[in-house]
Formats: C-alpha cells, structure tokens, sequence
C-alpha cells in the first residue's frame, strides 16, 4: 500500500526562481510527484524552455508566469493569475536570488538594493501575496531558500547575507502569525551546492580543498539533494513543522574542523 504521508500530488506549486538551479530542480522534482508547477521568473523565453524540458521529461505539463519580484506590483498581478487559473495555491517555493561579489566598502547603493530587492524584499512581497490566498483557504506551506549564509556570513557578500539573515527571520515571523490559519513558513539553507553558476569557483583547487575542509560530508551538494527536503516541508509529513530552517549542508554548519588531530 502506497504511504500518502509525504504525496505532494495534486498540490499547486509556485515556484519563484523556478528557471534555473535549484529552483529548476525543485520544479522538476515537484512535477515528477504529480504536483500543478507554476514556475516564476524575469524572462518568459527561459521559463518556456525550463517548462518544456521538465514537461516533457515528467508528463507532467509545467505552467509559467513571468514576473520580476523586485517589482510588487507584478508580483500582485502575478500571484492574482495563478491564483484566478487554479482556484488555490498550496505550496509557494521562494527560491529567487541574486549577489554580487565584492568588499564591503565597495558597493554601490544601486548594487545593495538590486540584491536585496530581490533577495528580501521580494522574497517578503512573494510571501506575503502568497500567503493572503492561504489565510483565505485555511492552509498552505511555503518554503523559503536561505543560504549557510543565514547561519555563518561568507565574506564580500554582505548584501547577500543581509537579505539572508532577513529572510531567516520572516520565516520566524511569518509562522508565528500564520500558524492560526493552518499556514506553515520553513527554510532551507543550502550549503555548497554545485550549480551552473558556481562550478567555475568550485572548481578552483584551493576553493574545493576549503570547502571540503568544513564539510563533514567531503563532497559538494547538488541541486537534487534540495528535493527531498522540500518535498517534506510541503506535504502532511511535517504538518507539525513551522518557523524552521533547515540546512542542506553536508554538516557545514555543524561546527568547524580545525588541525588538533594533526599535531
């Protein structure tokens, strides 16, 4: 007999980021469990074809919504369509982000706001459009991507680590209000996950050998080790579970290593 505990099947699922990396992943996880996947981006040429490759490879037909969440007023209209075209939203993925690499005293207010636009202030608008569909129907999950970053800053991307920390504690928030309508708000916060954006840094021989220092697991994550986790913050297996982050990090955040053992 087939456990329905952790079935995402037939859940409508936003997916803001949802073109590329692990918002992709997400989406093409969440669409090989039978899940409605809408995914959320700037640029619908990519959302076609993100929709179409996981469409095709799942049987499972992905819809798309283009729309820029710095920008508040598309996320309304946005989030009002997918809304009107499936009468619910059941699960919102805010996976969005950007960052810029550089020294703290270097940035420019344009490149603060432009990561944290979208980082935070979106990510909020995003929840919070969301969110006023789920109060109305009395239930709903999101699950929001924060970063090791939420847990521990990295250095030269402080904007980035604002927006996270932010988001970190809007999840906190959000779940303490909206636990009384039956809306549940957790976190994941990835460690080293190798995407199409990052391999090139990762790949550098002194950047793996410190990363794999700090991390128990001596490997990097990849995008697919996000599904499982995210698959159970949204279905009935965790229906006792809110205000939570948790981290996908190969037990980075579980401490630091350091050479006692090799004196």
């Amino acid at each position: 007999m087939e456990d329905k505990l952790f079935s995402i099947e037939g859940k409508v699922a936003l997916i803001s980021g949802g073109s590329r990396g692990i918002g992709f992943e997400l989406a093409r996880g969440f669409s090989r469990r039978g899940a409605k996947v809408i995914i959320v981006g700037r640029k619908k040429e990519t959302l076609d074809e993100a929709a179409a490759e996981i469409g095709t490879e799942t049987g499972n037909p992905v819809d798309t919504a283009a729309c820029d969440v710095a920008d508040t007023e598309q996320i309304k209209r946005t989030v009002a369509e997918v809304h009107q075209r499936y009468g619910r939203i059941d699960t919102l993925l805010n996976v969005a982000g950007v960052t810029i690499r550089k020294p703290a005293e270097e940035y420019t207010p344009e490149e603060y706001d432009f990561v944290v636009n979208i980082n935070l202030r979106g990510a909020f608008f995003m929840a919070q459009e969301v969110g006023k569909r789920m109060i109305a129907q009395r239930s709903g999950t999101q699950v929001h991507v924060e970063s090791y970053n939420s847990f521990a800053p990295l250095t030269r991307i402080m904007p980035y680590a604002i927006g996270k920390f932010g988001m970190h504690g809007m999840i906190k928030a959000l779940a303490s209000e909206w636990g009384e309508y039956g809306v549940r708000i957790n976190g994941i916060g990835p460690g080293f996950i190798l995407t199409d954006l990052n391999r090139a840094l990762w790949s550098q021989p002194h950047m793996k050998s410190w990363a794999m220092d700090h991390t128990p697991l001596k490997r990097f994550g990849e995008v697919e080790d996000m599904v499982g986790t995210v698959v159970f913050l949204a279905s009935e297996a965790s229906a006792f579970v809110t205000g939570q982050t948790v981290y996908i990090d190969g037990g980075l955040s579980a401490g630091t290593a350091w050479p006692i053992d090799k004196a």
